[in-house]
């Protein structure tokens, strides 16, 4: 298997699930893209790409045509990505608040928020344990409802794979469902 297989089959069953409903006419942000699993995922499905993150040199090497890389400083005091839409956004493992609000508007009409971190009640299971890290009760939900997005699923639960920790993430679109149901929501 290859790297790009691997970093495929590594990516977050929640995104994973939801990929297909994210419109292939525009570019997807993966934001603090890390190792850039969701980056080959999203390419290997036909998305154009811009992976962003504070050190680019694992995702180099899947630099193409379809997927561009910019080392940014996502906790500076400016929001670097200020202006700039996208048909759809992936998050997975990242929590900055300041600049939290900034993602809903990014969103092209009919693009999609896919978001997946740690949340509250995570520090008994280990890192991150630090509040400022953790998503409180609601938060992801709460960012889709202030932002006018429609919320296609949503849980804030328990996970015992990877590793044990409590997880919060969101499915959200931003204008018309077009087609799609929203599903459900637990937690």
């Amino acid at each position: 298997m290859t790297a790009a297989h691997d970093a495929i089959a590594n990516a977050s069953p929640w995104v994973k699930r939801f990929t297909a409903a994210i419109p292939t006419d525009g570019v997807v942000l993966d934001l603090a893209c890390g190792s850039g699993r969701h980056t080959s995922l999203l390419a290997s499905l036909g998305h154009r790409i811009l992976a962003v993150d504070q050190d680019i040199s694992a995702i180099e090497p899947l630099k193409s045509v379809a997927v561009q890389t910019q080392k940014l400083d996502l906790e500076g005091s400016d929001w670097p990505l200020v202006g700039q839409q996208f048909s759809g956004i992936v998050v997975t493992n990242y929590l900055y608040r300041p600049f939290l609000e900034e993602l809903p508007k990014m969103l092209s009409e009919g693009g999609v928020l896919i978001y997946e971190t740690f949340a509250e009640g995570n520090a008994v299971f280990g890192k991150p344990s630090n509040p400022n890290f953790l998503l409180n009760p609601g938060e992801l939900l709460a960012l889709a409802q202030r932002s006018g997005l429609k919320v296609i699923a949503y849980e804030d639960i328990y996970l015992d794979q990877p590793k044990p920790a409590m997880v919060q993430r969101i499915c959200a679109v931003k204008g018309h469902l077009k087609g799609l149901i929203p599903l459900q929501f637990v937690g």
